[in-house]
């Protein structure tokens, strides 16, 4: 892409973080609406235990889909996709725009920005998500669970019966899933678009950024699976533990260690699709903004 940005005044720094924050809000909502069904999986699995019988209800991720469209219809793979998307707005918004801004903000003088600063600013960005994160996600749960137990709810019902303060059940869990994964997820992607993705010119590939995304967000993705099945088991209803180090060391005691990677694999699977979906969506909405309305 060769389009020349027409001249323009120079927005602030505010303008163009509240622009970089829309288009983060844009890209979750197309990232998060793509991979929701493996979402449901992933959530499924995670919570599972052995029944009286000795046996598991699915055996993977494509056994759970399957068994959820036959037992509970297709609609079912998207319970809680609403309060999600109402939820994936600002923290998309927040997570994306605020890293982008940060790393912008603290770059060298010639624009470069180190794996240090990457990472600083993706900690920062994965601490500030937490406040969207996570009432958007155990809302999102427990309409996930629910159709498995059989009891009807809506999220405004879920929302009611928590309040304020049980929104941010298992707030600690987030933050120690999320401000890692940030900062794994930015700093890896950073690298991948920055020496891979674009050009000695600054001309950007979205190709290489949507497999920069893709990769960045399954590696990441990965390595936090452990405090994210920790998480989920403290955010379903009637949860047996308050504390992430007791119910980390309940799944050890009860499950082995191999329990903290149940559902890893349609994790990745949502993960990286949703991140390529997202930043490909972000990175060419900036263009647009900056070469096309001369925005940025």
């Amino acid at each position: 892409m060769t389009t020349e940005a027409p001249t323009t005044h120079k927005p602030s720094k505010g303008q163009v973080l509240g622009l970089k924050l829309a288009c983060a809000g844009v890209a979750g909502v197309l990232g998060a609406s793509a991979v929701f069904p493996l979402d449901m999986a992933k959530t499924r699995l995670q919570n599972q235990t052995v029944g009286a019988d000795g046996k598991r209800l699915y055996s993977g991720m494509f056994d759970c889909i399957k068994k959820i469209v036959r037992n509970e219809g297709m609609g079912a793979l998207y319970k809680g996709l609403a309060p999600n998307l109402i939820g994936i707005i600002p923290e998309k918004a927040i997570k994306l725009g605020m890293n982008d801004f940060l790393r912008d903000l603290w770059a060298d003088e010639d624009g470069t920005v180190s794996m240090q600063t990457g990472m600083a600013a993706g900690a920062a960005a994965g601490l500030c998500q937490c406040i969207a994160t996570n009432p958007m996600e155990i809302v999102k749960i427990r309409m996930q669970l629910a159709a498995l137990n059989g009891v009807k709810t809506t999220p405004m019902n879920i929302v009611r019966d928590l309040g304020l303060g049980g929104l941010y059940t298992g707030a600690a869990a987030t933050l120690a899933r999320d401000i890692p994964f940030s900062i794994v997820f930015f700093a890896t992607y950073g690298e991948l678009k920055d020496k891979w993705a674009t050009d000695e010119n600054g001309v950007t590939d979205f190709g290489k950024v949507l497999a920069s995304g893709m990769g960045a967000g399954a590696f990441a993705a990965f390595l936090s699976t452990p405090i994210d099945v920790v998480k989920t088991r403290l955010q379903v209803e009637g949860a047996k533990h308050t504390s992430p180090i007791a119910q980390a060391k309940d799944i050890l005691q009860n499950e082995g260690g191999a329990a903290f990677f149940k559902g890893s694999v349609p994790r990745m699977s949502i993960i990286g699709p949703l991140f390529a979906v997202a930043l490909y969506s972000y990175e060419v909405q900036k263009y647009l903004m900056k070469n096309v309305l001369g925005w940025m």
